[in-house]
């Protein structure tokens, strides 16, 4: 009978060997199915893409013509009617700018050249007529400021108010010196209230050493004539402590003594 010598036993072994190599075959296996299922799925992608251009692609030239013809159209009315209107209406401002000046610069009394800054005259058009006419231009935007001084310096408050606020502007002095003039047309109409506000704002728009002390005195002044006194200190003090080497503060300490 024969018998098996354990020690020389190799079959578990073979067996092993057999096993990892079909393991091993295995896991490659694996490794490519799934490369080869992302590219399969890239394939997919595109080729969906590609159909859904395919079937789309009158809609999509019919978005990247609009789009085309939209910045066209926007160049060609920035070109053609934008810039000749701002030119036009820049060249109408010329001499309404110009009576402007001197009645700015005139010694006496000035009503008939800030009416006729306002009205025009010989054919020429005034503030007003610019600022309704070329409404959505620079010059027509600026008309409205120089027609709320106009209106303000022949007592038109009301009206000074309205052309004041239709101003609008990036330059933060001009735009502080329009709020400021709003407050001066509600003091002028005995509205005290409106007018400190107003100065409060003009005070507080780009501080400097222009606007700046010129409308906190005129809050100050306000702020007396409604009976705030502390409020009044509050503003002259500033003054007196920030800008006491601009006009306002070398005269401020007056007020200060009235607000005391």
């Amino acid at each position: 009978m024969a018998t098996y010598n354990k020690r020389g036993y190799k079959a578990p072994k073979e067996k092993e060997e057999k096993d990892s190599a079909f393991i091993e075959d295995v896991k490659v296996d694996e490794k490519d199915s799934t490369t080869a299922g992302v590219f399969n799925s890239l394939d997919e992608t595109a080729s969906k893409t590609e159909e859904w251009v395919a079937r789309n692609q009158k809609y999509i030239f019919g978005v990247v013509a609009a789009i085309a013809l939209v910045t066209v159209s926007y160049l060609m009315y920035q070109k053609f009617i934008v810039q000749p209107k701002e030119d036009e209406a820049a060249t109408e401002m010329f001499d309404a700018q110009q009576n402007f000046q001197k009645a700015v610069d005139a010694p006496t009394s000035a009503d008939s050249l800030f009416n006729l800054c306002l009205k025009g005259a010989k054919g020429s058009l005034g503030f007003v007529e610019i600022a309704d006419k070329y409404s959505g231009t620079a010059a027509g935007n600026l008309a409205n400021y120089y027609a709320g001084i106009s209106y303000l310096n022949t007592g038109k408050y009301a009206e000074a108010i309205t052309s004041l606020e239709s101003f609008k502007s990036d330059d933060m002095i001009l735009s502080a010196l329009a709020v400021g003039a709003v407050g001066d047309a509600y003091a002028q109409k005995k509205q005290p209230g409106e007018a400190l506000e107003k100065y409060i704002a003009a005070s507080e728009m780009n501080k400097n050493d222009l606007t700046t002390p010129r409308f906190l005195l005129k809050a100050g002044q306000a702020a007396l004539a409604l009976g705030k006194k502390a409020d009044a200190l509050k503003y002259f003090t500033e003054i007196k402590e920030k800008y006491e080497s601009t006009p306002e503060g070398s005269s401020v300490d007056a007020m200060i003594g009235l607000a005391q």
